[in-house]
Formats: C-alpha cells, sequence, structure tokens
C-alpha cells in the first residue's frame, strides 16, 4: 500500500479564497455563473464541472460544521439557529439550482464526448436526482432537516442520578457492568423511566415526520415513503423483497446463536433468569473491561492499535488531531450516538461520539475511524459527486476496520485474558446485532406503509416485530413498558429513516473482509483501501468485487459467514 495521509484542502480557483457561505445572497452569483455559462463543448464542460464541484464541496463543508457544533452543544441556541438559518434560508435555493444545473448538465451537446465510465455512476445519480426533484418539496424538506435535530436535543438533555452523582445516559451504562446486581438493575430502571419521561414529544415528533416524508412522496409520485426513500437513497441493486428475505435469513440462521450466546451468559452468571440488566455484566471476581479512562487515552491508543494494521491508518488519525476534528467524550448537552462527518473540501473527516469508558467505546472508534479512513481515501478524486460512496460500502469500511483492528487490541489490553474477553464481546456484538438491525429495518418497512395510524397500532406493531426476532432468553417479564417504547432510543429513526438494513448487509460484507485478513491481511487491506479509494465511482457489486467479494446478501450467504463467526467464537473459548 501507498497510500498518504498528507491531505490538503481543496485549491480554489473558482471561488475566492476569503469566500465564506452567510447567507444565500453570498452564494447565489455563482450559481448564477454557472447557470449562464456555455457548455457546448467537451472542455467547457469538464471546467464547468470541476468549478461546480469546488462550489458544492464549499456548501457541503459550511453545512457539516453547522450541524457538528450544534450537536457538540444542543443546548447552545445560537448554534441551533445558524443550523435552522442553513435548512430554512439556504438550501432549498441550493437545491433549487442544484436542478437547473442537473438538467442544464444533460442538455449539453458535449455530454456524449465525456468518458462514460468515468462519469457513469456520477450521470446516474444525476438523473436520480432530476426524477426526484419537486419545487413544492423543498420547504417540507427543510421543515424535516430542523425537526429532525429536535431528536438529539430532546435525547440530549436526558440524564439520571447514581450514588448522588448525574450522567449522562451513556455515562450511566457503565453502571449496568457492575457486579451489584441490584444496582445494574436500579440503574437500568431508572435510564429506562427516564427515557418514558419524554415518550409524548418524542411520539409527537415522529408522527410529524412520518406526515411530512409521507407527503414528500406522495408529492413526488410515490406510493409510499419507503419506495421514494429507496430510490432516494440510490438502492438500485437491491429491493424492498430483498430486505425481506434478509429479515427471514436473520430468523432462520442468526437468532439460533444469539440464543447460544445469551444461554451462554445466563450460565456463566450462575442465574436462574437472564435479564437485560445482566447482559453486560460478568461473574463476581472478573472485572469490567475499562479500556481507557479518558477521550484522549481512547484516541491515543486507537493511534497505536491501528499503526499496528497500516502507519497510513494512524496517520489519518493523528492528522485529524491535529486538526481539532474529535469530540469523543459523553457530557449533558450532547447530543446522542457517534458519526464520521467528511469534510468536502478540508478532506480529513470529524468523530463526533459519546465515549464513557466502556468496551462498546472502543468498538465505536475503530468504527468511526474506518469512516475517516475511508474519507482519507477517496478526498483525492477530482469531483465532490465522486465521494459519494454507497452506504452499504462505507458501512464495510468501519465494520471491516472492527475485526481487523481487533487483532491489534493489546494496544488496549495488555492481560491476555482481558484481551480475549474483549475479543470475544466482539464477535457476540457481530452477531446479536443482526436481529435489532432486522428489528428496526421492519418496523420502518411497518410505518411507511401504514402512515397514518393511532400510537397503539404503532406499539403492536413494534411489539410484534420484537417479538419475532426475540431470542427468548432473556426474561422481560414486568418490562413490557420500556420494551414498548424501545424504538425511540433508536436516533435513525428520527435524523437518517431506512438508514439501518446497510448496517445489516455491511456488516456480511466486513466478515467476508476478515475472512480475507485472516487468511492473508496485506492482500486484504490492499483490497480495502482499493475499493475505498473508489468512492462513487463505480456500482455497489463492482466496489464490493474490488475487495474481493461478491454483493450477496442471502440466506445461504449470511449462513456461511454466520458458521464462520461461530467457528472464530469456538476457538476463542477453547
Amino acid at each position: 500500500m501507498n497510500y498518504s495521509a498528507d491531505i490538503r484542502k481543496t485549491e480554489r480557483r473558482f471561488l475566492p479564497v476569503d469566500f465564506v457561505l452567510s447567507d444565500w445572497a453570498s452564494a447565489e452569483p455563482y450559481f448564477e455563473q454557472l447557470l449562464e455559462r456555455d457548455i457546448s463543448a467537451s472542455d467547457a464542460l469538464e471546467q464547468w464541472l470541476h468549478d461546480q464541484s469546488e462550489l458544492e464541496a464549499a456548501i457541503s463543508e459550511n453545512a457539516c460544521w453547522r450541524q457538528i457544533r450544534m450537536t457538540c452543544d444542543t443546548e447552545n441556541k445560537e448554534l441551533e439557529a445558524s443550523f435552522n438559518d442553513y435548512y430554512l434560508n439556504i438550501q432549498p435555493h441550493v437545491q433549487r439550482y442544484a436542478d437547473q444545473l442537473n438538467r442544464k448538465l444533460l442538455e449539453s451537446p458535449a455530454l456524449g464526448k465525456l468518458d462514460q465510465q468515468k462519469y457513469r455512476t456520477f450521470l446516474r445519480n444525476i438523473r436520480k436526482s432530476i426524477e426526484l426533484f419537486r419545487e413544492e418539496n423543498l420547504p417540507i424538506q427543510s421543515e424535516i432537516a430542523v425537526l429532525q435535530q429536535q431528536y438529539g436535543q430532546i435525547t440530549g438533555a436526558m440524564t439520571v442520578e447514581v450514588n448522588g452523582s448525574e450522567y449522562t445516559l451513556q455515562q450511566a451504562g457503565k453502571f449496568l457492568e457492575s457486579h451489584d446486581r441490584d444496582l445494574r438493575e436500579q440503574v437500568y430502571r431508572k435510564i429506562q423511566e427516564r427515557r418514558l419521561q419524554d415518550r409524548a414529544p418524542l411520539n409527537e415528533l415522529y408522527d410529524t415526520l412520518i406526515a411530512l416524508r409521507d407527503k414528500e412522496a406522495k408529492n413526488a409520485g410515490f406510493a409510499n415513503y419507503r419506495d421514494y426513500r429507496f430510490r432516494e437513497l440510490g438502492r438500485f441493486d437491491y429491493t424492498k423483497e430483498d430486505c425481506l428475505r434478509f429479515h427471514e435469513a436473520v430468523e432462520a440462521h442468526v437468532l439460533p446463536l444469539v440464543t447460544r450466546i445469551y444461554q451462554k451468559k445466563k450460565e456463566k452468571l450462575g442465574l436462574a433468569e437472564l435479564r437485560p440488566w445482566d447482559i453486560d455484566a460478568e461473574p463476581a471476581g472478573i472485572k469490567p473491561l475499562v479500556p481507557f479512562s479518558s477521550g484522549e487515552e481512547l484516541l491515543r491508543k486507537t493511534v497505536d492499535c491501528f499503526k499496528k494494521l497500516s502507519p497510513f491508518f494512524a496517520d489519518c488519525l493523528l492528522r485529524m488531531g491535529e486538526m481539532k476534528h474529535f469530540d469523543l467524550e459523553s457530557r449533558k448537552g450532547k447530543a446522542p450516538g457517534g458519526y464520521n462527518c467528511p469534510l468536502a473540501e478540508s478532506g480529513a473527516p470529524f468523530i463526533f461520539m459519546n465515549a464513557a469508558g466502556q468496551m462498546s467505546d472502543v468498538t465505536t472508534m475503530v468504527h468511526e475511524g474506518g469512516h475517516a479512513i475511508h474519507s482519507f481515501l477517496a478526498h483525492p478524486l477530482e469531483l465532490n459527486g465522486f465521494k459519494e460512496y454507497p452506504m452499504e460500502v462505507a458501512e464495510v469500511a468501519s465494520m471491516a476496520m472492527e475485526l481487523f483492528s481487533m487483532e491489534h487490541w493489546d494496544s488496549f489490553f495488555t492481560d491476555a485474558e482481558e484481551l480475549r474477553r474483549a475479543r470475544e464481546h466482539q464477535l457476540e456484538r457481530v452477531i446479536t446485532i443482526f436481529p435489532w438491525i432486522a428489528i428496526i429495518d421492519s418496523f420502518q418497512h411497518w410505518i411507511y406503509e401504514h402512515p397514518v395510524h393511532t400510537h397503539e397500532e404503532r406499539t403492536a406493531a413494534w411489539v410484534s416485530i420484537l417479538t419475532r426476532f426475540y431470542e427468548k432468553v432473556v426474561d422481560f417479564s414486568g418490562l413490557e413498558n420500556y420494551r414498548s417504547h424501545g424504538w425511540q432510543r433508536q436516533l435513525h429513526l428520527f435524523e437518517v429513516p431506512f438508514y439501518y438494513i446497510e448496517y445489516g448487509i455491511a456488516q456480511l460484507g466486513a466478515i467476508g473482509m476478515w475472512m480475507q485478513f485472516r487468511k492473508d491481511p496485506a492482500q486484504a487491506l490492499e483490497n480495502y483501501c482499493r475499493a475505498l479509494s473508489l468512492g462513487g465511482t463505480r456500482t455497489l457489486p463492482e466496489l464490493y468485487e474490488a475487495m474481493g467479494l461478491t454483493f450477496d446478501f442471502s440466506p445461504e450467504r449470511i449462513k456461511v459467514l454466520m458458521d464462520f463467526v461461530q467457528d472464530e467464537m469456538e476457538k476463542l473459548e477453547r
């Protein structure tokens, strides 16, 4: 591999070096210039595409920073106002001009002279955008963008008191690893009760989002939002029927393994009944895994881990550190979850997460680190549109990194038994996440096929889906009220609808990459980097092929991969 993390901000040739997006008036003249320019000659068309890309990148990065700053501090009204200003007063104009520019591109006499292989997926996305654009949807999309952020504001304010101290829900989660079972139950119930306090506003927020999304889809001529969203997400290579078969495969081939994992946990803890507050606990005498104590230490150890895989991977994180592109620790007023946000001009992305000193935080960090590597590798591509890679590949980048890095988790654990437990924890997570992916995806199919429903009908549908994918070892008796509102903790439902099946598809790809890695680490990493450096310039199946994989999430393939993971888990148990 010969890749460099010496990333440089994209040089401006069309925009002034000191251009800052302050309001729509500051950007409009550049859109007008592009709209009025003659692009009938091939060289003029290519220059026009580069200039448009430069403008897109500058605006995209400005919007991203507004979102990053707001999620880092949801209580700051100025940051909220800045974010809202973009989506209410700038983005609608950007979308309107983008549609006009897309149409101008396709009408250019020089279009056929472009390298059709090079621009193939780019032009496919342009045609998709034109197909979906509706003027009447612009205010709806702005309203949705603003409303979605209310989820982070509501949940970011959630805290509980434990032993006289206040904790965010993420921080409180560490008590679920305690040897004191009574304390675990107490904290579990406090977390659930705190979530229930806001069930009404979250229900109402979701009601509004569902109605707006349904209207957006109907305006664009689709029967429902699910079908519209599939198109919007560029799901050219699989269908809703494939997703339903994925659900069935999880039920048939993954649930038995999940049952085995929880049965083993129950026996290890010596419990007559395994309750939800027991899942993260260890038997008496075995200390919870403590891989780090601060965000600074988490980053330092991750850099060390990545360096053992590839110096390039470590250099990417170091470069981000120099640029202060991390916000890692959990605190009150910070939005929940974690993300890697690509920055189109700067190149080096921003990683946001809510670390609280737990093993799951290591998984999140290396996961987002995989996304960051993807951002670095795709940044040199010449057009912003070339970097719009499919999410099903983006998540392979992150989930494969979880598995690759596991080989070097001695950066986090010097004790051999703790290292074995950490790897076991990761492989258990690889398997146990599949039912939740199927649950969230199945729930969204129901929601948008039935956009008009009562809260009672929504709860009944949710409980029915939960029951379908329930492994029947963990005892939830008496906790039905908590379970019936469990969907509200999944931010994707509110903020990025239908973005969840990708985790399942990509987890399968990641396991496939790990199988390669176990046989030939150097070749697997070369396949990984080569595919990620293609960005979105190839179709989804072609990107998988570049990784040495076949794009296949059939029941048969799922069974093969689950058998492999089970074998690896058994090796750890010996």
